[in-house]
């Protein structure tokens, strides 16, 4: 028995900011594991790749993080452009991948369901279904919101939402992904909305600007907590929801499990690449910032 699993594609990812280019394995599944890699949590991870990339299972392996692997016939290739402010993105697809069935988590047994699709094919209405059968699941939005159009990513509506929300116990998006999923442009409008519809926590990220959860009536306000240099802030989201939901298996109530969270992804963004702390760094980094 698990308590988080993490359902996702690791992808090729092309990083270019305003001082690098850097090339790396990337998408929710490589951010999110190597962020609980040293926390004290049973986790597993669900993924799928093409053989020339098999390399970046073995790199998660290598630190303890336990994967389920499907090889498939390709490995999603991402292009992530930042402007000099970093809460600015521009994606390109160059690549996808095949989408996950029932057969590859029949006998996955979990308290948390993670699913962390980058586009909207990767995980069905009917696999979302199954899944909250057998545990919470907890989703990232963004992969459904996402249309690539001549390779760019372009934001959309998902067409499913009013039949999988139901399903969505904890629900994870940027300011933007929250515009676009209600078509309300307030932040406490658009996660009331999101309630109405079934969401049992709603977690809305808005980068250097902090964060807002809601819960059962009462809307949690978490600061933003920053190093004095960002290198990178690409799998911040990934990084944030590994910590809340780490804490939040713990038991830990939504304000702590915040705080928690947002401090885990400032700590992410002082270095390139994905979160390799400890939770005494997260602690000293809250503590100190606080």
């Amino acid at each position: 028995m698990y308590d988080i699993c993490c359902i996702g594609h690791i992808t090729s990812d092309k990083i270019v900011t305003t001082t690098s280019v850097n090339y790396m394995p990337g998408g929710t599944a490589f951010y999110f594991s190597y962020a609980l890699s040293k926390l004290n949590t049973r986790y597993l991870l669900v993924t799928s790749l093409a053989e020339a990339e098999m390399h970046y299972v073995d790199k998660l392996r290598n630190i303890s993080v336990e994967v389920r692997v499907q090889p498939g016939a390709h490995t999603v290739y991402f292009e992530n452009i930042y402007a000099e402010n970093q809460d600015e993105r521009t994606q390109n697809v160059l690549q996808t991948a095949d989408t996950f069935t029932m057969q590859q988590l029949k006998d996955v047994s979990t308290n948390i369901f993670h699913l962390g699709p980058l586009l909207a094919n990767d995980i069905s209405l009917d696999l979302i279904k199954a899944l909250a059968l057998k545990g919470t699941v907890s989703l990232d939005v963004q992969g459904y919101l996402r249309k690539v159009v001549n390779y760019k990513v372009q934001q959309t509506d998902w067409v499913q939402k009013s039949a999988a929300l139901p399903y969505i116990s904890i629900l994870k998006a940027d300011v933007a992904e929250l515009s676009a999923l209600t078509g309300l442009k307030d932040v406490k409008d658009g996660a009331l909305k999101l309630a109405d519809a079934g969401v049992k926590e709603v977690v809305i990220t808005n980068g250097s600007r902090g964060s807002l959860i809601y819960k059962d009536g009462i809307f949690y306000k978490i600061p933003a907590y920053q190093p004095s240099i960002i290198a990178d802030a690409t799998g911040c989201g990934d990084t944030y929801m590994a910590g809340y939901l780490y804490q939040r298996s713990k038991d830990a109530g939504i304000q702590q499990a915040g705080e928690f969270a947002a401090a885990m992804a400032g700590l992410k963004t002082e270095k390139p690449g994905p979160f390799k702390g400890t939770e005494q760094n997260v602690i000293q980094f809250l503590a100190k910032h606080s």
